[in-house]
């Protein structure tokens, strides 16, 4: 059938199931004549289909026999078919049997047996057939190629490349070497020795870029899928993470990265705060903090964490303190307005003015913890000042080591700690040991802002404020609550007055006295020149002491205590203040 037999073997294809059908159907008859009737259709399937539109493409059509069903009968190929089959028929006596067995109007049993057995023999062929990669060429292509010694040619070549097998083999192991070393050896840097993370000549594969942020940039920056898996694992590292949402600002791309600080302090660093990301490919990306995982960052940060506590606290009392007393203030005040008006609509005349005096007794609780204070801070200066030169630094040290010392032992601990297996167990690795970050190369992982080579910083501020009399204020305020505690206490009165300046006098005679014992030591003439006292000078001061005695009032018994001198012009009695008089 040479080119046609495609063709044909579709046709056959397409009613072999049919024909084979027709003829099982009329042997069946042939072996039991009661058979013939249940083979053929019978009249109950004609009358379901008199109400339907027939065409020759019904399916109810389709399914009854090809032909009508009779012993030893063969089959028609002109008439007497099923009106579904006929152009099926038709294709198959035209492309199959005319070609094959000549012109026929039936088909015998032995017939299509024999068209079976030959394209069963073309269907062998077609399972054992080779050279499907150049059947598209079509048979004359083909033919016109092995006619024209291509065979040849190709063979020739073929010959050349295997003679140099060694060659293209020595080529092969060099571009496999070099991608061993391309991959397989970056790989081996990255997942087993950390070569590429500990050495920082090159990035580590899992460093994901640059966080800027507070002044400093962070390098060791890691892409995170789940943020809540990984938190629970990165707490275990003992280092100090801020987890940023990053977004581009040409698109809708984001990702979270977990960003390590290794240097400088934690001040400044709060969720919601922003900084610039930067991709290993150079993009740059909105970064904004929505998590943090806190551990210490720095030594330093460990030194000054106690203080800058201390500072808070105290800071915070003081707030809560005056936030305090400002409600109380307020809410006074509001009483005070809302009783007033209830008196004044009642027709009763209002209360008494605010009277300030009443307030005195806090002003005096006031200059009485300035007191202590103020007290409390001589003490530890008297203290410090009573120590010899070379313990002075030592107490120095010995305080700062007792305020900051367990802070910087526990962080220097927990910083010799620091593991980078959980940062990367959170991400889905396997990693078998312990990736230690010290102390050294952890501060190398963060790098602080610095100015360029060349540049300074310039320290005018044309906005400064006015420098104002602190200090003054200051000792103003401390002399005022003093006088104000000392008044409260009843120790300031007209007695204590005078006994100041007894004391002061006597401060006074004992200093000329030693001046004078001192000229005369130094100087004999000189102190043979002084001369006695007149008695005119010394009734003036008689005189005057009397005066100041009659002027002292004598409300009780007065009790002298000598005060014993070395001078006996200093052992003139010293009168005891009188009782307390309170001054308004």
């Amino acid at each position: 059938m040479g080119e046609h037999t495609d063709a044909a073997r579709t046709i056959f294809d397409t009613v072999r199931a049919k024909i084979g059908d027709y003829f099982i159907r009329c042997n069946l008859v042939e072996f039991d004549q009661k058979a013939g009737d249940p083979l053929n259709p019978a009249l109950s399937d004609y009358e379901a289909l008199a109400n339907t539109n027939l065409s020759s493409t019904t399916e109810q059509l389709a399914t009854l026999p090809l032909a009508k069903i009779e012993a030893n009968k063969p089959l028609p190929l002109d008439e007497g078919i099923n009106p579904a089959w006929i152009d099926a028929i038709n294709a198959f006596k035209q492309q199959v049997i005319q070609p094959l067995l000549g012109s026929k109007t039936h088909l015998s049993a032995d017939e299509w047996h024999t068209l079976c057995d030959r394209f069963a023999a073309h269907q062998a062929w077609l399972d054992a057939k080779q050279g499907a990669m150049v059947e598209s060429l079509g048979i004359q292509r083909v033919r016109t190629i092995l006619a024209g010694g291509f065979q040849d040619g190709i063979g020739a070549l073929l010959q050349k490349d295997q003679a140099l097998a060694n060659v293209s083999d020595a080529i092969n192991s060099v571009e496999k070497l070099i991608r061993y070393h391309r991959h397989l050896f970056q790989l081996l840097n990255n997942f087993v020795s950390f070569r590429d993370f500990y050495m920082a000549q090159n990035k580590a594969i899992f460093q994901a870029g640059s966080l800027y942020l507070d002044g400093r940039r962070c390098d060791f920056c890691l892409r995170v899928d789940d943020i809540g898996k990984h938190s629970s694992m990165a707490g275990l590292s003992g280092t100090y993470l801020a987890y940023c949402e990053c977004r581009r600002k040409s698109g809708s791309e984001t990702m979270i990265i977990a960003a390590a600080f290794t240097n400088g302090d934690a001040d400044n660093l709060m969720v919601g705060r922003n900084g610039i990301f930067y991709d290993r490919k150079g993009q740059d990306w909105d970064a904004t903090i929505i998590r943090i995982i806190e551990h210490p960052i720095s030594v330093r940060q460990a030194f000054w964490h106690p203080y800058k506590r201390i500072g808070k606290m105290i800071g915070e009392q003081i707030e809560k303190m005056a936030s305090a007393r400002e409600k109380s203030v307020q809410d006074q005040a509001a009483a005070g307005i809302a009783d007033v008006s209830q008196k004044t609509e009642a027709g009763k005349p209002p209360a008494a003015p605010f009277d300030v005096g009443k307030f005195a007794g806090i002003f005096a609780a006031i200059g009485l913890a300035i007191g202590a204070i103020g007290t409390a801070i001589a003490s530890v200066v008297t203290g410090f000042l009573s120590l010899v030169w070379w313990q002075m630094p030592l107490a120095i040290l010995g305080l700062i080591l007792v305020i900051s010392g367990p802070s910087v032992l526990i962080a220097f601990l927990k910083l010799r700690k620091r593991n980078l297996a959980p940062l990367l167990d959170g991400n889905g690795w396997a990693i078998n040991t312990r990736a230690i970050i010290n102390i050294p190369f952890g501060t190398s992982l963060t790098q602080m802002a610095v100015l360029p080579a060349g540049a300074q910083r310039s320290l005018t501020d044309p906005y400064a404020e006015k420098k104002r009399p602190w200090k003054f204020y200051l000792f103003i305020l401390l002399l005022l609550g003093s006088m104000a505690y000392l008044m409260q206490s009843d120790r300031l009165n007209e007695g204590t007055i005078d006994t100041l300046k007894g004391h002061i006098g006597t401060l006074k005679d004992r200093f000329l006295t030693g001046n004078a014992k001192l000229d005369e030591a130094n100087d004999p003439a000189t102190a043979k020149e002084i001369l006695p006292a007149s008695p005119e000078t010394k009734g003036a001061e008689g005189k005057q002491a009397g005066v100041d005695e009659v002027s002292r009032p004598a409300t009780g018994q007065v009790k002298n205590e000598p005060v014993t001198s070395a001078d006996p012009a200093l052992d003139a009695p010293v009168p005891k203040p009188a009782p307390a008089v309170k001054l308004r």
